[in-house]
């Protein structure tokens, strides 16, 4: 995400199952400067990721640095299996 500003970037979590990604790349307005075509596109933007199940969403981190977002969704460990053990009767 080059050219976005840490500030301009929210990361959501709807439904519990759906992490969403939006923001706005703004245009530096350079005096004097004439654009034949530019490199980055401008404007808002919006991404959305259906989670797994197994998707905690109550630890999720998201960290941007250098124009990387990185966003953490940790899982959700699997309950323990129960063991019961049952006594076999003879007669």
């Amino acid at each position: 995400m080059p050219g976005v500003r840490a500030n301009e970037i929210k990361v959501q979590v709807e439904n519990d199952n759906v992490l969403v990604v939006s923001g706005e790349r703004k245009r530096e307005k350079e005096e004097g400067a004439k654009y034949l075509s530019m490199e980055r596109r401008t404007g808002k933007f919006m991404r959305r990721f259906a989670l797994p199940e197994n998707a905690n969403v109550d630890t999720v981190t998201a960290a941007y640095q250098d124009g990387v977002l990185r966003v953490a969704v940790e899982k959700v460990r699997p309950p323990e299996p129960k063991t019961k053990t049952i006594e076999v009767k003879a007669g």
